[in-house]
């Protein structure tokens, strides 16, 4: 399952590279949940949430960002920022993968 894991991520990694965004880290943790990705997409940081569903029944990967996982990745956003001392243009993308080779990469998926 973990390796799944970090699959999904890296695919999602080189689409979004393929894209022109650039990586920032991998895996932020802290004590209100963990961001999959961060990403510059110019001057915009932008907060990946990377999901993966062996297939889109109940809703596939998108479905499974709840409103309870958006507010876990909302807090630990903001303690992404705050220990960057300023406060940057972000957004929050998701990086849907269902089944082997579809790719939805939804950008402004969710946010305040």
């Amino acid at each position: 399952m973990i390796q799944r894991g970090r699959e999904a991520e890296q695919l999602a990694l080189d689409h979004l590279r393929r894209h022109g965004l650039s990586e920032v880290e991998r895996n932020y943790r802290c004590r209100f949940g963990e961001i999959d990705l961060i990403m510059r997409d110019g001057p915009t940081l932008v907060f990946v949430e990377v999901r993966m569903r062996s297939s889109a029944a109940f809703g596939g990967a998108q479905a499974s960002i709840d409103a309870r996982k958006q507010r876990k990745l909302l807090s630990a956003a903001r303690h992404y920022i705050s220990s960057t001392g300023r406060m940057p243009e972000c957004r929050f993308d998701a990086v849907l993968l269902n089944g082997d080779t579809c790719i939805e990469w939804i950008q402004n998926a969710f946010g305040e």
